[in-house]
């Protein structure tokens, strides 16, 4: 039996870093790791997968028109020939504000990131996705903050953060509808106790986030596991398995 490929991006911390432990240490998989700087790997590269499994280390900066492409060629040395799931959860949440004190170039810099990056590593990885023998997934992490109908309830200055990421939104649905052989959609993964996740948190007066790491990945690899076409594809999923609004 082939083993099943992953490809996730940031993969050097955080939800990044958990979802590559957790794949990682199930038996016959191969995971690809995209990191920013593969000299801070170090917790990355101290998981110890499980005997069957292993991991192979690339780089994929999101800021990069070209990375995602290099590192899917540099897989033909690991024979890697192609990719069963690719996960896009990196991501950028460097600046709170409301619209009205957020500058253009947070915005530009969080659009390129977080909605940019994941349509570039799909343009490179596509091909790879259509060689699966089995059904094919791509996932980006999204956020409940990017949803415009239920803006209300989340009442947090994260104009830039979240406008990128429902441009993120729109780029999954679209490619849902465009690649019909491929599982495609966005997910929200909760407001997670991460560096990320907590740091925002306590600038808004939190005491952390309301989300564990653990109860987290346990939704989003149970989602990703049993995602279909007539399932969750096309739609902004949550890890508790809800549908959020657009």
């Amino acid at each position: 039996m082939s083993p099943t490929v992953y490809l996730i991006t940031g993969a050097n911390g955080g939800i990044g870093l958990a979802l590559v432990t957790e794949y990682a240490q199930r038996a016959n998989n191969i995971i690809v790791a995209g990191v920013r700087d593969n000299t801070k790997s170090a917790a990355l590269r101290a998981i110890v997968p499980a005997s069957s499994s292993k991991i192979i280390i690339v780089k994929i900066d999101s800021l990069s028109a070209t990375d995602p492409a290099t590192a899917v060629a540099s897989l033909s040395k690991h024979s890697i020939t192609h990719l069963d799931v690719v996960i896009a959860n990196a991501g950028i949440a460097n600046h709170w504000g409301s619209a009205i004190t957020t500058p253009a170039e947070e915005l530009e810099v969080h659009l390129k990131v977080n909605a940019v990056g994941p349509l570039v590593l799909f343009q490179a990885v596509y091909p790879l996705l259509e060689k699966s023998t089995v059904q094919p997934k791509f996932v980006a992490i999204s956020t409940g903050i990017a949803s415009i109908t239920d803006m209300e309830q989340f009442p947090v200055p994260s104009t830039a953060y979240g406008t990128s990421k429902a441009a993120l939104n729109y780029v999954m649905r679209k490619l849902h509808f465009e690649h019909p052989n491929i599982v495609i959609y966005p997910i929200n993964p909760g407001w997670v106790q991460t560096d990320m996740g907590s740091g925002s948190a306590n600038s808004f007066g939190m005491e952390d986030a309301p989300t564990t790491l653990v109860d987290s990945i346990v939704g989003v690899t149970k989602s990703i596991d049993n995602a279909t076409r007539e399932g969750e594809s096309g739609k902004l999923v949550s890890f508790d398995g809800t549908l959020n609004g657009w």
